[in-house]
């Protein structure tokens, strides 16, 4: 994605047929795969957080695939947003956050973090708060759904 990127380029140049070129979600938009000659490959993207969304969400499940193992779509459970959230970049955001219960309800707030290099955040959660594009203005109390994280 940055200018010093050199990646897709390089696996072009080498025959490689690609499927897509980018995801809807952030963090994790430049999110490649294809294949060249017989063999399929993730191009994941350099922030680490971005990484780890886009290995849970596609290359964990095409693992578990080509292992023989049953197709398992990553989990998604639902809780209250703590606090009223809005955006409008039209894409999906996995944000880090920490779920509890309050009051016999799961409720999840997005924990402190600074863009999808932060690592510190990510360690400081147990989830990630998931949002849709169409989910433009929250507020406190709505349902929302969370990814859990791997402990």
């Amino acid at each position: 994605m940055g200018k010093f990127d050199l990646v897709e380029a390089v696996l072009a140049e080498l025959g490689a047929e690609f499927y897509f070129q980018g995801t809807a979600i952030r963090p994790g938009k430049p999110l490649v795969f294809g294949r060249i000659r017989d063999l399929f490959f993730f191009g994941l993207p350099g922030n680490p957080v971005s990484t780890f969304v886009t290995f849970e969400l596609f290359v964990r499940p095409a693992l578990a695939l080509v292992s023989g193992a049953a197709f398992e779509p990553p989990a998604f459970l639902r809780a209250r947003l703590a606090r009223p959230y809005r955006q409008k970049t039209g894409l999906t955001m996995f944000l880090p956050a920490r779920v509890r219960m309050q009051d016999r309800d799961p409720v999840v707030e997005p924990v402190g973090w600074q863009g999808s290099g932060d690592l510190v955040g990510v360690a400081a959660a147990n989830c990630f708060l998931v949002i849709r594009p169409d989910q433009t203005d929250l507020t406190a109390g709505d349902w929302v759904d969370v990814m859990p994280k791997e402990q």
